[in-house]
């Protein structure tokens, strides 16, 4: 089926967050590679999903949602940040589903539930951003959620802990890796308001992001990398990464 031919169907259009691998897909160690990910429409039948890497049509998709649990399928069709996966469930599973659906749906609907998470997190209406490194190269990333001190993402890459970059127009360092992705946490506390419009840019050349980036780079490799002087009263060198 189509992305046009679903969007005609029943569905609920629903934000669920998860994580997938697709085949053939593998980290350094050999093992399938994970990715962040996010529903935007749902049915018993199938899902549009905003993903990362989009792979191909055909290609078979493992997925686990924290609402709708471990999923497979494969993907009939794409779009721009994005894929339609086909569920292969059981009747049983798809009935599950939808009760869940509808359960989600009127939970949306009804404005005394709220997520106690939200205070701690954003989730931007639109996942898509870019990465920005200290040569200049650039790459999408999907944002899995983002606060005024830091952001979590997933991408094809995985930056090195200690890495400078910018993710759109916020500039920092890596300081988590996690299995579907990594966090950045900003060199500098950003405006709440301004958040998703900084980090939700298309991928393209940032001149001032990349400066930033570069003048992190390279006092980075200044204090805490080459010439490190000693820390302690013993006389002993400490490397020290602030982040």
């Amino acid at each position: 089926m189509s992305v046009r031919a679903f969007l005609k169907q029943r569905a609920v259009n629903i934000a669920v967050g998860g994580n997938y691998s697709l085949a053939n897909w593998y980290d350094q160690n050999g093992k399938p590679r994970n990715f962040a990910c996010r529903t935007s429409r749902v049915s018993p039948f199938r899902m549009i999903v905003d993903v990362p890497v989009v792979g191909r049509v055909g290609d078979a998709i493992s997925s686990y949602f924290s609402d709708f649990g471990k999923l497979d399928g494969h993907i009939s069709d794409t779009v721009p940040g994005g894929f339609l996966l086909e569920l292969a469930v059981t009747r049983a599973m798809r009935e599950r589903l939808s009760n869940q659906l509808n359960w989600l749906e009127k939970k949306l609907n009804d404005p005394a539930i709220v997520d106690a998470r939200e205070q701690a997190r954003i989730v931007p209406a639109c996942p898509h951003s870019s990465l920005i490194m200290a040569d200049g190269s650039v790459h999408t990333c999907f944002v899995i959620d983002m606060s005024i001190s830091g952001v979590a993402v997933s991408a094809d890459v995985q930056p090195e802990i200690g890495t400078p970059l910018a993710v759109g127009g916020c500039v920092g360092r890596v300081v988590r890796h996690r299995s579907d992705g990594f966090a950045v946490k900003f060199s500098e506390l950003q405006n709440r308001s301004e958040l998703e419009w900084r980090i939700a840019r298309p991928p393209a050349r940032n001149s001032v992001a990349e400066a930033r980036v570069e003048r992190l780079a390279s006092e980075q490799a200044s204090a805490n990398w080459t010439d490190a002087k000693p820390r302690n009263d013993d006389g002993n060198q400490t490397f020290v990464l602030d982040a």
